[in-house]
C-alpha cells in the first residue's frame, strides 16, 4: 500500500503588533520552537508564516487528518505564542483560543484548520493560501473559477484527465450541514448556493473521476462558536496543482480579478480581496483591505521544498491597483450598505442591542396616520 502524506494548515490570531496589523516576529519564533522540537517524532516538516495578525502553521506528517497529536502540537504552539503576546502586551493576545485547554481537536476551539491526506504524485506542487480580514466564503468564487470555469482554467477543455469535472462539498455554515454537487452537470445549483456568501462555503473539492482530493478550506466561524465577536475568521486553503489538476497558473489566475468579500474593519464590511506577497500581508488601511497570500511548495517525501511567494509576481500589480480602486469606491459609502454588511453577517456590532433599546419607540404607522389626520382637522391640540 502506498504511503499517504497529510498536509495540515492550522491558523490562529494570538496577538497583533499595534492593533490588528501584523503578528510580531517573536510570536512566529515561539511557534517555530515548538514545531521544530516535534520534527522526526511527530512532523516530517513545517513552515511558519503570517498573514496580517494571523499565524499560519504549515505542517506535513503521516498521522492523517484530525489527529490529536498534530492538533495538540498546534495548540501548544499557539499557547506559547500567546504567552509571548501577553508579555509584549500585544493587542488581542490569545483572542482565537476560545477554550481554556486543549480537548483533542482544535476545531470548535477557535483556530482555523485545513487538512488533506493523499499519496504523493511523482511531482506534487501544492499552494497554500492564507487570508486576513475576511471569512471562509472568500474562497467560493476563486475555487469555482479554478475547478469549474473554462474561461479561467483552460485545462477543463484541453486536459482529458479533468474532462469529468470536479465535485464540490458545500457547507451550510448556520445549519452545519453539507451537500456535494458535481460540475459541470450541477453548475447552476452550485452557483445558486455558493453565490450566497452569508450562508454557504466551499469546504472541499474532489476530482470527479476518482474522488482524488484537490482542495480544502478552513470553514470555522469564530463568532458562531463564541456567540459574540472574537475576531475575523481569516481562512486558509490548500490547493493541489498540475498533473491532472489545474495548473499553477490557472489556480493563481482566479485571483487576478479582485472580488468583494465580507470582513474588513470589525468584520462588518464588504471589501476587495487583494493578492499580495508575504511581505505586504500587513493590512492597516481601515484594518484592511482583506489580503491573501499564496505560497507554493513542492512535496518531496513530505518535505516542504520552498516556498515560492507566488503573488509577489509583478503580474499581480494590476490586481492590487484594481483592489485599491475598489476599496476607494466602496469606502465612500461609510456605514451605509452595500459597504456595510447586513446585520446577520456582522461579526462585531452592537446594532442588535441598539435596536433592542429602541424597540419601544417604534410606533404603528396606521396609528400615526390617524393622529396626523386628527391634527389636520384641528381635533387635537
Amino acid at each position: 500500500m502506498e504511503e499517504r502524506i497529510t498536509l495540515s494548515v492550522i491558523k490562529a490570531d494570538v496577538g497583533g503588533l499595534c492593533g490588528h496589523t501584523i503578528a510580531h516576529e517573536e510570536l512566529l519564533e515561539a511557534c517555530e520552537f515548538v514545531l521544530d522540537d516535534a520534527v522526526d517524532e511527530i512532523l516530517i516538516d513545517y513552515y511558519v508564516t503570517r498573514c496580517g495578525d494571523d499565524i499560519d502553521l504549515i505542517m506535513t506528517h503521516k498521522l492523517g487528518i484530525d489527529n490529536e497529536k498534530i492538533h495538540g502540537l498546534a495548540w501548544k504552539a499557539f499557547e506559547e505564542a500567546t504567552e509571548v503576546a501577553k508579555e509584549l502586551k500585544l493587542y488581542g493576545a490569545g483572542q482565537d483560543l476560545l477554550a481554556e485547554g486543549f480537548t483533542g481537536n482544535v476545531k470548535g476551539m477557535g483556530p482555523g484548520c485545513a487538512e488533506m491526506e493523499f499519496v504523493e504524485r511523482p511531482s506534487e506542487p501544492i499552494i497554500v493560501f492564507c487570508c486576513d480580514k475576511t471569512d471562509p466564503t472568500a474562497f467560493n468564487l476563486p475555487l469555482y473559477k479554478i475547478f469549474a470555469d473554462p474561461f479561467n482554467t483552460a485545462g477543463l477543455v484541453y486536459d482529458k484527465s479533468m474532462k469529468d469535472g470536479f465535485k464540490f462539498d458545500v457547507l451550510d455554515i448556520y445549519e452545519d450541514k453539507q451537500i456535494t454537487l458535481k460540475t459541470p452537470e450541477e453548475t447552476y445549483s452550485l452557483l445558486a448556493l455558493i453565490g450566497n456568501l452569508e450562508k454557504y462555503a466551499v469546504k472541499r473539492v474532489h476530482r470527479a473521476k476518482d474522488d482524488e482530493i484537490a482542495a480544502v478550506v478552513s470553514s470555522e466561524k469564530l463568532n458562531l462558536m463564541a456567540g459574540e465577536y472574537v475576531g475575523k475568521d481569516d481562512p486558509v486553503a490548500i490547493v493541489r496543482a498540475q498533473s491532472g489538476m489545474p495548473a499553477v497558473g490557472e489556480v493563481l489566475e482566479a485571483f487576478a480579478t479582485p472580488h468583494f468579500v465580507p470582513g474588513w474593519m470589525r468584520g462588518c464590511h464588504w471589501g476587495p480581496l487583494m493578492p499580495v506577497s508575504e511581505e505586504d500581508a500587513r493590512p492597516s488601511r481601515f484594518d484592511g483591505p482583506a489580503r491573501v497570500i499564496a505560497l507554493g511548495f513542492q512535496l518531496s517525501d513530505g518535505k516542504l521544498i520552498g516556498p515560492n511567494d507566488l503573488f509577489e509576481d509583478i503580474s499581480f500589480n494590476r490586481a492590487r491597483e484594481q483592489a485599491l480602486k475598489m476599496a476607494d469606491m466602496i469606502r465612500k459609502m461609510g456605514p451605509f450598505q452595500p459597504h456595510r454588511l447586513p446585520e446577520a453577517m456582522m461579526e462585531y456590532t452592537s446594532v442588535p442591542q441598539i435596536l433592542e433599546g429602541l424597540k419601544d419607540r417604534f410606533e404603528d404607522t396606521e396609528k400615526i396616520e390617524k393622529i396626523e389626520k386628527l391634527r389636520e382637522r384641528g381635533d387635537m391640540e
